[in-house]
């Protein structure tokens, strides 16, 4: 997936060790940018979302990294960022013909018969990279709710543990797993809100 374009002159990309953590803050309608790169650099991502994120003027915080397609990888580049990181889910139920998006916090572990229980939606089971790509628009290991704006017939249903609402700020994938994006969590809601997707929380683990 192309890099979105962060316009501004301050620092090349030549600056910038491979393999390291890159950090911009974006603040949209404000007159400056915290850090500004030159045209030189990208952001990974889905240009699509930054361009809805400015619409909605939502600011984030922007940590480019190595792929991180598991959590575990994830994990050493979300140790020093102060924000909730969290788990992302794909399921579908037993007939094919509903598909849900599972979120809770990246440290916890659910087991599927439970979450049957807890969600009640029958049997469940990990949706296929292919419907991952047709209602989500994503690969594996980049699954984030983000995602959500590539599901135009709004088919994915969210389930959000009631945890994550004592959250102040919360990170995704920006729809690739080489970067993570920090909002706040209010401001998720928001985003939420926009996608017109419907969405619950639920207690998903004791």
């Amino acid at each position: 997936m192309e890099g979105f374009p962060a316009k501004g002159p301050v620092i090349n990309n030549d600056e910038v060790i491979p393999g390291a953590m890159v950090f911009i803050k974006f603040c949209f309608h404000s007159t400056k940018l915290k850090i500004n790169f030159t045209k030189k650099f990208f952001m990974n991502g889905d240009p699509r979302l930054y361009q809805i994120l400015k619409e909605l003027n939502i600011p984030f915080d922007y940590y480019g990294h190595p792929p991180a397609p598991t959590i575990e990888e994830a994990r050493k580049y979300w140790k020093d960022i102060e924000s909730t990181h969290c788990k992302n889910l794909f399921f579908r139920n037993h007939k094919g013909n509903r598909h849900y998006l599972v979120i809770i916090e990246h440290s916890r572990d659910l087991l599927i018969r439970d979450l049957e229980k807890r969600l009640k939606q029958g049997k469940l089971t990990f949706a296929s990279d292919q419907r991952m790509i047709k209602y989500l628009g994503l690969s594996p290991g980049s699954v984030s709710p983000f995602g959500l704006i590539n599901d135009t017939s709004r088919n994915v249903h969210l389930f959000l543990d009631e945890n994550l609402k004592k959250s102040v700020k919360i990170s995704f994938h920006p729809c690739i797993n080489t970067a993570s994006l920090v909002v706040s969590f209010k401001d998720f809601e928001r985003f939420l809100h926009w996608t017109g997707n419907t969405y619950e929380y639920l207690k998903l683990y004791d």
